[in-house]
């Protein structure tokens, strides 16, 4: 009896299995599933321009300041306008741009730079953007009402609505129609002729394939003479382990016409020889601490290899300064406080202050 239950039920598991299967490969067999609802749902979270993907929600101006200043007037200033990490999202709005949805200062050559509320003119961007990639050291982490709030505090900087005005799905239609430079685009070109794009007459260009009389493929190709190959340091260490451009190893000599080229050292910093120089520099890479700072480059901050030889030793304060970030110790530009956990942070530390990896 026992065998013949026990026969049964694999008997039963595998057409389940089988079934299953069938389902789920049927188009690619052998690759994955299809997306679940819910699955496709955490993706899509796209705003459009006609505020379909919008979700129900509101938010003051009061809360946003509160947000804003808990969170993103590190980078961008108090009030939008600094424009010492990234470029100013307040100024040079009008109240005549406003009511007439061209920004004047965009045709005046002497205004000293270009601020976002200038230039965007949906206000769609503005709510899709903060919500997927703001702030900078937590995208995503935002919930609706922050992002509703934040957006009204922004457009109250820039004179778009009162100080007592509270932004929702209910009424940002109404608030699209003061965005100050909403008609300073246009898709009346002839780019892509069509319907949708105004009925253009006429492409910007009309040219017809050719497969016959190709000429030869033209090799492009770039050295450097052997006696500067090397004069800055090797290329190879001075790049980021990720990307498309590693650089040469100027360190070997530049293959001959017709042999094979030396194959490089990766460009891998000399900290990775050691186990946690390999932990540290994966979580800076998880945690997009690359992106302001090279191993020893100088980035936006100051290139590792430079702070492991001012704070050698001082692993403590290195881990607190990583936590909660601040200004003033490699210039004014400040680093935001960073998210990843209190271990992180030390394994970090660790390795700066044992000299990162010298």
């Amino acid at each position: 009896m026992f065998k013949l239950r026990n026969a049964l039920l694999t008997t039963a598991l595998f057409a389940l299995i089988g079934t299953a299967g069938a389902q789920t490969n049927a188009k690619y067999p052998g690759v994955g599933r299809d997306a679940t609802p819910k699955e496709v749902a955490a993706w899509d979270i796209d705003v459009r321009p006609d505020f379909k993907g919008l979700p129900a929600g509101s938010g003051t101006v009061a809360k946003g300041q509160d947000v804003w200043e808990a969170k993103c007037a590190l980078c961008h200033g108090i009030f939008g306008e600094s424009g010492e990490v990234f470029s100013p999202l307040v100024g040079g709005v009008t109240p005549e741009d406003i009511k007439k949805g061209r920004v004047a200062n965009l045709m005046n050559t002497n205004y000293p730079g270009r601020t976002t509320f200038m230039k965007v003119p949906t206000l769609s961007t503005i709510w899709d953007y903060i919500n997927r990639a703001m702030p900078w050291t937590a995208p995503k982490s935002l919930t609706t009402e922050e992002v509703y709030s934040v957006v009204a505090f922004l457009l109250n900087l820039n004179g778009i609505v009162p100080e007592d005005f509270t932004l929702s799905d209910k009424n940002i239609r109404d608030v699209q129609a003061r965005m100050p430079n909403r008609n300073g685009m246009t898709t009346k070109h002839a780019m892509w002729p069509g319907n949708e794009f105004g009925g253009a007459a006429k492409a910007d260009t009309s040219n017809v394939a050719c497969m016959k009389d190709c000429a030869p493929e033209v090799k492009l190709a770039s050295f450097l003479p052997e006696f500067a190959r090397n004069a800055h340091g090797n290329l190879a260490e001075q790049n980021r382990v990720v990307g498309a451009q590693h650089g040469a190893d100027t360190t070997r000599p530049e293959a001959k016409a017709g042999a094979p080229a030396p194959v490089a050292a990766p460009a891998t910093p000399k900290a990775e020889a050691s186990s946690t120089g390999k932990a540290a520099l994966a979580l800076l890479q998880k945690n997009g601490c690359t992106a302001c700072h090279g191993v020893n480059n100088k980035i936006v901050g100051p290139a590792y290899a430079d702070v492991a030889k001012k704070h050698a030793g001082k692993a403590d304060y290195l881990a607190d300064k990583i936590k909660s970030g601040g200004s003033g110790v490699w210039g004014a530009v400040p680093m935001p406080p960073q998210t990843l956990s209190d271990a992180e942070a030390k394994t970090i530390a660790a390795w700066l202050a044992s000299g990162a990896g010298k």
